[in-house]
Order: structure tokens, then C-alpha cells, then sequence
């Protein structure tokens, strides 16, 4: 074996002489090369040819917002740990959403449809919101074309190479929010005063078996955030990725570091990590904006870094 001066220049170090298959496995590394690992980073993006694919309803099926080409992963990847997607359900057929993820969060975007989950069943409509478990039998079978927007923490699991838990145990149950209610909900907190350290008037949404964590599952938060006309909220930053849905907004765009994103009907935004960004409303009605985060991860870990600039 050949000797460096600098252990950072030095390749993985096998076992010399392993016993068995086990210890033929182990691999060594030092403090100078484990560390200086080079991953590109997340990109910041609006996707918008694919909602105005999935609107086109020409077939059923899902429409993925990936970037895992430039984010060099193996597995489709909106950000490193979740993904965002498009459902498209004509009517009178049906679609498979069993997914191998510890949950997703849906939007019905518009249509109408029949929604199985395991034994449970409800009809979803434009504006409801839903949690499905990961790993659970579901189907949405729709009475009329429907279009769903969708984030999962499947690359989480695609990553750690494992399972839902799909039992009592499971960390998420099936939840429903219908559109009524979040716009009742929306009411109350428009109904109360933010004050300086408020991050503007927005509903959080939660379950019963988060609650304690105000997070809808264990690593995603999901807010309704609102912006009144003619105005905007401030630069900031978090150390969570962020996937945004456009629910309502005419003109308004988002800043992600030095880049305008405009706003349009139904399109997916992603704030990478500890990117800067701002979202402004230029329009003379309220803005609606769906926010899905990996932040329950960095709550969890003490780590989430909110602060405006």
C-alpha cells in the first residue's frame, strides 16, 4: 500500500485479512476524506409544465416533480427527502396511492372522487385536503376527472432503503380536512391579531397523533399560508426545504435567492434549504399558498434556523 502525507488524499481502506463475510464488509475512512464529501446542491425551481400536464387529464396517472438527475440521487426527488407530484384520475377510472412512504399530504386541485383507504372510505372534492398513510391499501376512484397535488417523504425511505409501518404503530393515520372546514378554520385565524413574531396570518395543519408536535406527520409540516393584497412577507429563511403549491394568486411571485419566481395557476415552487426567499402579492385579492416542509425532521433535531433578514 502506497503511503500519503495527507490522510484527506487517501482512497476507503479495506480489512487485510477478513475471517469472514462479515468482517469482509467493513470499510475505513479517516477524519481527513469521511468528511469532505461533495453533493450538488438543491436546486431552486417553479415547475410549471407539469400542472398544465396533469390539467390536460389526457390520462391516469402521476406527473412527478423530480430532480433527482440534479440532485444526483437513484430514487425520484423533488428535494432530498420528499417528493411532489401530480395525480391524474378521469372519470370512472381509478388509481393505485398505496406509495412506499411514511405518509403523503394531498390537495384535491378540482373533481370529485371516491377515496379507500384501507376499510375507511369518504368522497374528496376541489379544496380538501387528506393524509394517506404509507403502505396502506388505497384507491381514488373518481365520479368525475379529478387532479390531486401530492408530497411524500418517499425518498426518505428510497434513501434508508426501508418500510412503512403500516400497523397500530404506524405513525400516521388516514386524516381528512374538507375544504369547508380549512376555510372555517382560515376564518378563525384571520379573526385574531398577528403580531411581530407571527409569520403572517397561515393555518397549520396537525392530527391526532402529531398533535404534540404541531405537524401534520412526524418530518412534514404543512401550512395554508396567506399574503393580503398589496403586500409581502419578508425575507427569511429556514434550514427545512420547502415544496410550495400555488393555490390562488394573480400577480404574486416568490424570490428564491436572487431569482423571481411568478406565481400561476396550481404550480409547484421549491425553496432549497437555508435559501433566502420572500413571497409577494401584487394582486387586489388574497393569496393562498400551500407550504410542505421536511421541518418536522429539524424540529425534532433543534435545528430548524427560522430567522428573518
Amino acid at each position: 500500500m502506497s503511503i500519503t502525507n495527507d490522510m484527506a488524499e487517501m482512497p476507503v481502506q479495506l480489512p487485510r485479512d477478513p475471517a469472514n463475510a462479515a468482517e469482509a464488509r467493513s470499510r475505513y475512512f479517516n477524519s481527513g476524506n469521511a468528511f469532505n464529501i461533495k453533493l450538488p446542491p438543491v436546486p431552486g425551481h417553479i415547475f410549471t409544465d407539469e400542472p398544465a400536464q396533469a390539467l390536460a387529464l389526457k390520462t391516469t396517472g402521476f406527473i412527478n416533480c423530480d430532480q433527482s438527475d440534479k440532485l444526483e440521487c437513484a430514487f425520484p426527488a423533488t428535494t432530498p427527502l420528499m417528493l411532489a407530484r401530480y395525480a391524474t384520475v378521469k372519470a370512472g377510472e381509478a388509481l393505485d396511492v398505496t406509495l412506499n412512504n411514511t405518509a403523503s399530504i394531498w390537495y384535491v386541485i378540482t373533481g370529485r372522487a371516491d377515496l379507500s383507504v384501507g376499510d375507511e372510505k369518504v368522497v374528496v372534492h376541489k379544496g380538501d385536503v387528506f393524509v394517506l398513510p404509507g403502505g396502506r391499501v388505497s384507491t381514488i376512484s373518481a365520479s368525475e376527472a379529478s387532479v390531486f397535488w401530492a408530497v411524500g417523504n418517499d425518498p426518505q425511505l428510497a434513501f434508508d432503503a426501508s418500510e412503512p409501518m403500516t400497523d397500530s404503530k404506524a405513525a400516521v393515520s388516514f386524516v381528512h380536512y374538507p375544504a369547508d372546514e380549512i376555510a372555517h378554520q382560515l376564518d378563525v385565524v384571520y379573526g385574531s391579531n398577528a403580531n411581530a413574531n407571527t409569520s403572517g396570518h397561515a393555518l397549520i395543519f396537525s392530527a391526532e397523533k402529531t398533535e404534540a408536535a404541531r405537524n401534520i406527520t412526524p418530518t412534514m409540516t404543512l401550512s395554508l399560508n396567506t399574503l393580503k393584497p398589496r403586500s409581502e412577507q419578508p425575507p427569511h429563511k429556514h434550514n427545512s426545504a420547502a415544496i410550495t403549491l400555488v393555490v390562488n394568486g394573480d400577480p404574486a411571485y416568490s424570490m428564491v435567492a436572487d431569482r423571481q419566481c411568478d406565481w400561476s395557476p396550481w404550480a409547484t415552487l421549491v425553496t432549497p434549504p437555508a435559501a433566502k426567499h420572500s413571497h409577494h402579492n401584487n394582486g387586489d385579492t388574497r393569496a393562498e399558498f400551500l407550504i410542505v416542509q421536511d421541518g418536522g425532521l429539524y424540529y425534532h433535531a433543534r435545528t430548524m434556523g427560522f430567522e428573518y433578514y
